[in-house]
């Protein structure tokens, strides 16, 4: 079934388990702005259903997806890596001075690591990526969307969801880890530094700090905020690309929508992975 844009509405192609095709339009004079995006935010969250689908059956643009990965990761790395420098440094002048205060100079390079692997390097990658890709993801898929380049796909009967989505939501979802592991020895090397140049803690002490503080459980909970965050801000980039109508003036929208929605995304299921990995589970320790 095809359908195309109504002045007041814009509609969702959505492909079904069984192999059809089903329109939905949402009137946006009908429902607002909040009820609009109440509608989008669920149409995301179906479109993430089926990207999960097409991988369980195996279908991956293999070639769109190493591009993407590209634009994901090697594009993005000096961004990253430069942000956890800062982050390593800003967090070391704070809290160093307080530590040799009272005497906890041992634990300055632990304490930054548990900060850095268990939130700020995950969280600011993420943040970096949204603001980078995802907002990039929803302009690019928007105007084609508006340009009714994604018509042009299905009628060369390509799967817009195996050509666009999916290999964005696996190269997000693949390079994310690995940026956040970059931006975590980085932002260390960055703590370390400024922790040996402006309070002369060596190098030694403060890598034995990391070792002892530092287990496999905080790296493994980094990760997969990563992965989490890397699949959100995909499917939400790409979800409200492909749901643009409106022309220049939609793509802007969506692409802002897009990435305040993926910040909000973040933080909260942020909130839950903390809680999980980090009370729920350890909790029953």
């Amino acid at each position: 079934m095809h359908c195309r844009p109504e002045r007041d509405g814009w509609p969702v192609k959505l492909q079904t388990s069984a192999g059809r095709r089903r329109c939905r339009l949402l009137d946006s004079n009908a429902f607002g702005p909040l009820g609009l995006w109440l509608q989008r935010l669920g149409l995301a969250i179906l479109l993430g259903g089926q990207v999960l689908i097409h991988l369980l059956k195996g279908k991956l643009h293999r070639r769109n997806t190493l591009e993407q990965m590209s634009l994901v990761g090697t594009d993005s790395v000096g961004i990253a890596l430069i942000t956890a420098a800062a982050i390593g440094a800003v967090f070391t002048i704070q809290v160093a001075r307080e530590f040799i205060r009272f005497g906890a100079t041992s634990t300055i390079g632990g304490v930054l690591a548990i900060a850095l692997t268990r939130e700020l390097a995950p969280l600011l990658t993420a943040i970096i990526l949204a603001g980078r890709v995802g907002s990039a993801f929803a302009a690019e898929i928007g105007t084609m969307q508006v340009t009714e380049q994604i018509d042009a796909l299905q009628i060369l009967r390509s799967d817009p969801i195996d050509y666009l989505v999916v290999p964005r939501v696996v190269a997000c979802s693949l390079m994310l880890p690995v940026l956040t592991m970059f931006a975590l020895v980085t932002g260390l090397l960055g703590g370390m530094f400024l922790a040996y140049s402006l309070y002369d803690i060596s190098q030694t002490l403060f890598l034995d700090s990391v070792r002892s503080f530092l287990r496999p459980w905080d790296l493994f909970a980094a990760i997969l905020k990563a992965i989490v965050f890397g699949a959100l801000i995909s499917v939400i980039g790409t979800g409200w690309g492909l749901t643009t109508t409106g022309g220049a003036k939609g793509v802007g929208q969506s692409t802002t929508t897009a990435v305040v929605t993926s910040l909000l995304a973040i933080f909260i299921s942020n909130f839950f992975l903390t809680w999980l990995l980090f009370q729920g589970f350890e909790g029953v320790d």
